[in-house]
């Protein structure tokens, strides 16, 4: 067995996901090689402990993709454009199976309330993984365990109508966090948020995926959030994302371009604004991104376009 392969059996699913995770974010943002990799800032933006970061970067470390710096940290060694990330560090079962829960909840071939003995069979697991998949459902808001061994998935953007619901909610919190007297601009943040809104508008020949497009996406409404320093905004628009990247696994179709871009654009308007401290006009026109975004007819309901 090469050193590659005994690390990658070493290696947890979860340190294993964020390798891939931290890869995603170098992509869409459009890192160039020599680019250090803050454990703090990764943790920080995928929601973990410093601890299952550096792992992952070592793990990464083992495939050439980064490197350790002279002093201390991790940098970028190659970017990953062309590297087929899933094939050079494979899924664990675990999120195999999550996967296969997420479209088959999002295509309807799964009921809202489910049990753990039905789901072992089906997916062909052990409890043990099928409770693993369904404790991360409950933790990002997707799921809620009954008594017993019962699960109940939540209410999902299924309908035009809940749409429309979710995008009033969210013109309501989102645009009271703009406002929110605790509001501040975190340089860092926003310059990743730039770069990654550059990136995609600078894909001429490429397509744009919607997974991509959905991740850059849901971090700039979050990073919004997050700066209005009140922890329930956040909360709240992570649970839409979490809802809507249900809908994701029901199609990842190719998103009109023209949209994309336009989408990007205000974006960077209303960083611009935010950064010259021009909160109103921020605001105004996230209420009015919004609202377009809701009118954007389509041919499911999952429109990941705002």
């Amino acid at each position: 067995m090469s050193g590659t392969a005994k690390t990658l059996v070493r290696s947890s699913p979860l340190q294993r996901e964020l390798a891939r995770q931290i890869m995603e974010k170098i992509r869409d943002e459009g890192w160039s090689p020599g680019a250090r990799l803050s454990e703090q800032g990764l943790a920080q933006a995928l929601g973990v402990s410093r601890s299952p970061v550096r792992a992952a970067l070592e793990l990464l470390t083992e495939h050439g993709l980064v490197g350790p710096l002279p002093k201390r940290g991790f940098g970028l060694l190659r970017c990953p454009d062309g590297v087929d990330v899933v094939k050079l560090i494979p899924k664990s079962e675990s999120e195999e199976v999550y996967a296969a829960i997420m479209a088959d909840r999002a295509n309807g071939r799964l009921p809202q309330e489910v049990s753990e003995a039905e789901l072992i069979p089906r997916y062909g697991v052990s409890r043990g993984v099928v409770r693993k998949v369904l404790m991360r459902c409950a933790a990002e808001g997707l799921a809620q365990r009954l008594r017993g061994h019962g699960w109940r998935f939540v209410d999902t953007l299924e309908s035009h109508e809940a749409i429309t619901e979710s995008y009033e909610f969210r013109i309501v919190v989102e645009c009271a966090a703009l406002l929110s007297p605790a509001f501040r601009v975190d340089p860092d943040r926003f310059r990743q948020l730039r770069r990654s809104h550059e990136e995609i508008l600078a894909r001429t020949t490429r397509s744009i995926g919607s997974e991509a497009w959905f991740r850059v996406n849901a971090a700039f409404h979050e990073t919004l959030s997050a700066c209005s320093g009140n922890r329930f905004f956040l909360q709240a628009i992570r649970q839409q994302n979490s809802l809507r990247r249900l809908q994701e696994y029901a199609a990842f179709q190719r998103l009109p371009r023209e949209r994309v871009e336009q989408s990007c654009r205000e974006h960077l308007a209303i960083l611009d604004a935010l950064e010259a401290g021009d909160a109103e006009w921020a605001e105004a026109m996230m209420r009015r991104h919004l609202r377009q975004a809701a009118a954007v007819p389509g041919p499911s309901p999952a429109r990941p376009v705002d």
